[in-house]
C-alpha cells in the first residue's frame, strides 16, 4: 500500500512556514524533514507516524488514539502512529505535525560517522 497522498498535501500546507523542509520516500512512505530532521511522515500503512518526546510517548499513549510505532514487528522508540480516522480536522493533523516538529527540533544532532 502506499501513502496517503491527500494526507502528505496536508502536512505540506501545515508545516511551519520558514523552516527548512525536505521531504523523503522511505519504506514506502514519505517523510517531512525539519532542518534535516524526520518529524512525521505518511505511512504506508496509512495515517501519521509522528516523532515524539520519549519522555512524552507514554502521556501521549494514554491521552491519545495513537499507537506505538512498529517496524519489522518491533516498537521504534520516540516514534508513535496515528490512524487517518484520527486526523480529519486541520486542528488535529496541526496538533500532531507541531508534537513531530518539536521533538524534531530537540533532538540530539547526530554524531559524524
Amino acid at each position: 500500500m502506499a501513502y496517503d497522498a491527500h494526507l502528505a498535501d496536508r502536512v505540506r500546507e501545515l508545516l511551519v512556514v520558514g523552516l527548512p523542509v525536505s521531504e523523503q520516500k522511505m519504506f514506502g512512505g514519505l517523510g517531512f524533514l525539519v532542518a534535516g530532521r524526520m518529524a512525521v511522515a505518511a505511512s504506508s500503512q496509512g495515517g501519521l507516524l509522528v516523532r515524539v518526546d520519549p519522555a512524552r510517548a507514554d502521556d501521549l499513549l494514554a491521552t491519545t488514539d495513537a499507537r506505538p510505532m512498529r517496524m519489522r514487528g518491533r516498537v521504534v522508540r520516540g516514534w508513535l502512529h496515528v490512524d487517518g480516522d484520527n486526523l480529519h480536522t486541520e486542528q488535529q493533523l496541526a496538533q500532531w505535525i507541531a508534537i513531530g516538529t518539536a521533538a524534531a527540533a530537540n533532538a540530539p544532532a547526530k554524531r559524524p560517522s
